[in-house]
């Protein structure tokens, strides 16, 4: 079997640059590289209903959102297939199989949900769709036969529980599912890109976001009012590149042509760091030269997602196709499960079988 890659993200909102560092850009160079057979990019609605339950509008009004920031970074719908998790009925059937395969215990145990589980404050109210994350996440890998998962160094625990469940399947049933490999990203930097505050990772609940689709002032906005050094009140002053967010951001962004092109007084970024650092470089060019270089990244985004504002039929039929190939994908999967488990009882096999013994009765 080759290459098949699976990924997606929840339509809880627009996302941001943390995305695209995070996952986003990998997503197109992995596919741009085309060293693959099938890729999978899903929109994993009802996974994000786990705990919006009571907000569904929320879910629905991001769905496009989510789909025209994909396609402003240079996701190409030619190569990949977009789908709706709730749309793939495939996926639920196979959750409600493997949830045998795995223990209240254990889902308690995964780092991941015990994580979320704080965070959310559900403690005791746990909601059991919320608890059954990693099940709903382990018949997503598989249903496609994913060998190659991208995923933050968060969500490692989630694929190790998937594996589990892969392994006692084909242990019980036969060698049906496949077992997934994690990409992770490159760097710890960008596996958790922190907000504009400096105090925690970028966040749409905490508001402390550059999202993709933000307009030009609006980046502006944002960089002008980054966290830098408190104590660097002076030009003069020698200030710290530790904890500050516009060196962080330059480390994840700038590239030796953007010197050449908006700050040639510069060879490098440790050049930049280095005058910092002695005092007599102030934070506003600093952040001046951060802003020319996100708009150098950002504002081709923006051309593509006008394009595709402008023609949002063309969007929603590029989900349609996009979720029509994930459908008939998983339902061959599930006729693969249903068969190891001896549930495929309108199939010709299961008709043959009861014939031959009712006919030795």
């Amino acid at each position: 079997m080759g290459k098949i890659i699976l990924t997606g993200d929840r339509p809880t909102g627009k996302l941001h640059i943390g995305h695209y560092i995070g996952s986003l850009r990998n997503r197109v160079k992995l596919q741009d590289e085309g060293d693959y057979d099938k890729f999978f990019i899903e929109i994993a609605d009802a996974q994000a209903l786990t705990d919006n339950f009571a907000n569904p509008k929320k879910i629905r009004d991001n769905v496009i959102e989510v789909v025209l920031d994909y396609l402003s970074v240079g996701i190409d719908p030619k190569k990949v297939n977009i789908f709706i998790q709730s749309e793939v009925p495939a996926l639920t059937e196979l959750t409600f199989y493997y949830m045998n395969l795995v223990t209240v215990a254990r889902l308690m145990r995964n780092p991941t949900v015990k994580s979320e589980i704080g965070l959310r404050g559900f403690e005791n109210n746990i909601p059991s769709g919320f608890l059954n994350y990693p099940v709903s996440q382990a018949a997503d890998i598989t249903a496609f036969k994913a060998n190659c998962v991208p995923v933050g160094n968060d969500q490692l625990p989630m694929i190790e529980q998937a594996n589990e469940i892969v392994h006692r399947f084909n242990s019980i049933y036969g060698d049906v599912l496949v077992h997934a490999d994690a990409i992770v990203p490159e760097s710890s930097m960008a596996a958790r890109v922190p907000g504009i505050d400096g105090k925690a990772k970028m966040s749409k609940s905490l508001d402390n976001c550059i999202y993709l689709s933000d307009s030009s002032e609006e980046v502006k906005r944002k960089v002008m009012m980054m966290y830098t050094d408190p104590n660097h009140i002076k030009v003069e002053d020698p200030g710290k590149i530790e904890g500050n967010m516009v060196f962080t951001y330059l480390e994840l962004f700038v590239t030796p042509e953007h010197f050449k092109k908006f700050l040639p007084d510069y060879q490098n970024l440790d050049e930049l760091k280095s005058h910092y650092q002695r005092g007599g470089l102030g934070d506003v060019k600093i952040k001046r030269f951060l802003y020319d270089v996100l708009e150098d990244t950002l504002s081709e985004f923006r051309t593509r997602r006008k394009y595709y504002e402008e023609h949002i039929e063309e969007v929603y039929n590029i989900i349609k196709d996009g979720t029509k190939a994930a459908n008939e994908t998983a339902n061959e999967t599930l006729k693969e499960v249903k068969r190891a488990i001896g549930i495929d009882y309108f199939d010709d096999s299961f008709l043959n079988e009861i014939t031959k013994q009712y006919s030795r009765d």
